[in-house]
């Protein structure tokens, strides 16, 4: 009863953040004189932080439940979004990324309550070897910068669609410049690429020890590698062909999306709708 309640203070707190900058910064609200537009106050950050606190002892939980170690779709979605608003209130810091609070707030929201409607049946093979930790933690955080690009993109595809049409809407004029926001995205992309490198090669060169068995290739390892290809193929036109704009926004969204094929998808078709075939 005790995990139900946090669940549920933390989802309604990430509701209440995502209300109270809806109200504060973008409904045209003034601007403070000694509070840059979109900076977090300090009782912000605050609040965010015991959030993100409530958010993690809930996942701790689910992953770890009767001192095994269960991880599945719903405890990955909601792992990555966690990860992506603690990223995001780090990165606060430095940048003015208020655009995402109205945007991944909520789904952080909805993630945080996923793993109590369907709980992980998935239990992890050797979770206790120092290998294995490594691994899924850098692929986690590859996963959650990744999500934040893609949230990213999303925000600056609305940015250039409204510019285009000649009238910047009142909700997206708090923005940073375009050119502002394409330099954090491909921030977020370096990193991110850099993370799911290390968690590619890994998974190829030491199989035996992060899953007890030999390296074969199954539908996460092709949706991996086609992943990386995507956001390595993003880098490269960068860097040698300056793409920027619509072009590397769907490149992102596309890596993005075979990302999430590459692991939840494949755990939601077998948590959700195969188990509910058989059950029937």
């Amino acid at each position: 009863m005790t995990m139900i309640l946090l669940h549920l203070l933390a989802a309604a707190l990430y509701l209440g953040l995502a209300g109270h900058f809806w109200r504060t910064r973008w409904r045209g609200a003034v601007r403070s004189q000694t509070q840059p537009h979109g900076a977090l106050h300090g009782w912000e950050r605050g609040l965010l932080l015991v959030t993100l606190a409530l958010h993690g002892v809930v996942l701790n939980q689910g992953i770890f439940a009767d001192g095994v170690m269960r991880f599945g779709f719903s405890v990955s979605l909601s792992m990555m979004l966690w990860l992506a608003i603690a990223a995001y209130w780090i990165e606060s810091f430095y940048t003015r990324m208020e655009g995402l609070q109205i945007l991944g707030f909520p789904l952080a929201a909805v993630c945080s309550l996923l793993p109590l409607v369907w709980p992980s049946p998935h239990l992890q093979a050797n979770t206790d070897t120092l290998a294995f930790r490594a691994h899924f933690i850098v692929a986690m955080l590859a996963y959650s910068l990744f999500s934040l690009a893609a949230m990213h993109v999303l925000l600056m595809a609305a940015a250039e669609r409204s510019l285009h049409k000649g009238r910047l809407l009142p909700l997206l004029s708090s923005l940073p410049p375009l050119l502002t926001m394409e330099a954090l995205l491909f921030r977020l992309i370096y990193i991110g690429f850099f993370l799911l490198t290390l968690t590619v090669l890994s998974g190829v060169f030491f199989s035996e020890a992060l899953f007890g068995k030999p390296w074969s290739i199954d539908h996460k390892t092709v949706f991996g590698f086609i992943s990386w290809l995507i956001f390595a193929a993003l880098l490269l036109g960068r860097h040698l062909r300056g793409w920027r704009g619509r072009l590397a926004m769907r490149w992102t969204l596309a890596g993005f999306a075979v990302l999430l094929l590459a692991y939840v998808g494949s755990h939601f078709v077998i948590e959700v709708i195969l188990h509910r075939a058989a059950a029937a």
